[in-house]
């Protein structure tokens, strides 16, 4: 499933092309994809039809653009969520339309850019496209990463994403906030790392590389963690996002592109997830798999090891 970086790399290619656009039509091609839509606000057609675009929005791995009209921004948004192998792909107006896997086509006229095309191409039909109304962010600051923070809409987030936590890269993220959340939790730390309504933005991929810099195991309580162990999990999460986004995400297969169909290639980066057998960068010892939520951990037995707290006398 994408992640906080690999969104984020949709988001920044997405943003030139279609920020002050207006949406010139729309072909819903699978109805499966507006699942998350509810119908009783409109069809999805008319809502954004005639519509302009008046940014390109990420809270964590979910992506909406505000929509308004020539009068002004509104207060409804067009919400992405890429799914397993969601991808919104920048195309001409006469790029081939046979794509078996499209499921939504937004046709755009730009001001400076002319017109353009976005497809939502989905081969599991995992993700969506829905519009939703947007409200105020809980503290008043923007509601997530945007090349304008400035504008009327930035206090507004869509309903739908109102729950997921801020993530680790936002500006607005409260870190005291977030290490004392984290060391009262009595699951393991992977669990809580995972868990979007404490921080998002972390999949599988990200989670494991974080605890390995670290030299955590997955299961180690959160609760066990002092705050400055919890800090410095903390900033080797932050490290490793920013530098998957600098290389453009992690891509294991074609599913995973930018807006263009390429491939990031921070796979060629990864110490711990998907290196099984293979020796530790640390160490040596070779990396191990493990079953974890209907998924799996990947860790180095001798780097990190789990450590349970002491009980007291």
């Amino acid at each position: 499933m994408p992640e906080l970086p690999e969104v984020e790399v949709v988001r920044t290619g997405l943003a030139p092309a279609v920020t002050g656009a207006r949406i010139a039509g729309v072909e819903v091609l699978d109805q499966r994809s507006l699942r998350r839509h509810d119908a009783a606000s409109g069809r999805f057609e008319a809502l954004v039809t005639g519509a302009r675009i008046e940014a390109a929005v990420r809270r964590g791995k979910f992506l909406w653009l505000p929509i308004g009209s020539e009068s002004g921004p509104g207060t409804r948004a067009i919400v992405g969520h890429l799914g397993m192998s969601g991808q919104l792909l920048l195309r001409t107006p006469d790029h081939p339309g046979d794509d078996r896997h499209a499921r939504i086509r937004l046709h755009l006229d730009h001001p400076a850019h002319g017109e353009l095309r976005v497809d939502f191409v989905d081969q599991r039909i995992f993700g969506s496209m829905a519009v939703d109304r947007m409200v105020p962010t809980d503290d008043g600051a923007a509601a997530g990463f945007s090349a304008d923070v400035s504008g009327e809409w930035a206090a507004l987030i869509p309903t739908q994403v109102a729950h997921i936590a801020r993530d680790p890269i936002d500006p607005a993220f409260d870190e005291r906030r977030f290490v004392t959340a984290l060391t009262r939790r009595s699951s393991g730390v992977k669990r809580a790392l995972l868990d979007q309504g404490l921080v998002s933005g972390i999949g599988n991929i990200y989670a494991d590389e974080a605890l390995w810099a670290v030299r955590l195991h997955a299961e180690q309580p959160a609760s066990s963690l002092s705050r400055r162990r919890a800090s410095e999990l903390l900033s080797a999460v932050r490290e490793v996002l920013s530098k998957a986004l600098a290389e453009g995400g992690t891509s294991f297969d074609a599913q995973y592109v930018n807006v263009n169909g390429a491939s990031g290639y921070f796979a060629h980066s990864l110490n711990a997830y998907g290196q099984t057998g293979r020796p530790c960068p640390r160490c040596g010892t070779p990396i191990v798999r493990e079953p974890f939520m209907n998924r799996s951990s990947h860790r180095c037995p001798r780097c990190q090891r789990l450590r349970m707290p002491r009980r007291a006398a």
